[in-house]
């Protein structure tokens, strides 16, 4: 799994239990690109920055990639997340879920974020996300700088997929327990039937468009 930026919309609904979330809604490391995972419990954090409707305002200084290891991983304390606007196409719904590095120390991320659709009571919707088969790179976050992961679905309405609309996307960065909370606003997603499938990229450098 479910993404993700420009400040997102405060969601004053977080959850006051943890979440448990099987397989690929779980964040995986960028050394192991098939890896199926078990279950984690990932408490959401609220992501308090800006809203969830639009797109980036490229703003923020791109991040730059790298494959040293100069620096320790991001924490999910020390994120933001949130969701661009849909970028559309051939029957596919696309998103980009932005990460912010919202510390004051440069800090890296490598690998799938996690990602699950959840009612506003907590419970996954749908199944777990599908992985691309792409490399990942380490990519260097100095405080301010963004990196993102695109989250991607065929639109329900060709698909003939039974929908769902989801409270929320639980975004947990790779290599993390904890998630963060992002209200979402983009309508109904497809949780069950032919064509459910949501897939999840590699985190990248820069912010989604």
């Amino acid at each position: 799994m479910v993404g993700l930026l420009s400040a997102c919309g405060s969601d004053n609904s977080s959850s006051s239990t943890p979440q448990t979330l099987p397989g690929t809604a779980e964040p995986a490391s960028g050394d192991h690109t098939t890896d199926s995972g078990g279950s984690i419990t990932a408490g959401p954090t609220e992501s308090t920055p800006g809203s969830t409707t639009s797109s980036d305002s490229g703003t923020t200084a791109p991040a730059s990639s790298t494959t040293t290891a100069s620096s320790t991983r991001c924490h999910t304390s020390e994120l933001t997340a949130s969701v661009g606007g849909n970028d559309p196409g051939a029957g596919q719904e696309n998103f980009p879920i932005n990460l912010t590095n919202s510390s004051q120390r440069t800090c890296t991320l490598r690998g799938f974020p996690g990602a699950a659709f959840v009612d506003a009571s907590g419970k996954q919707l749908g199944p777990d996300p599908e992985r691309s088969s792409e490399s990942p790179t380490t990519v260097t976050l100095a405080p301010g700088q963004q990196a993102w992961a695109g989250l991607t679905f065929s639109n329900p309405e060709i698909s003939g997929a039974r929908t769902a609309t989801p409270a929320a996307l639980l975004v947990t960065p790779p290599d993390e327990k904890d998630s963060l909370k992002v209200k979402w606003t983009q309508g109904k997603v497809p949780v069950s039937g032919n064509f459910s499938t949501v897939s999840l990229t590699v985190v990248r450098s820069g912010a989604g468009s």
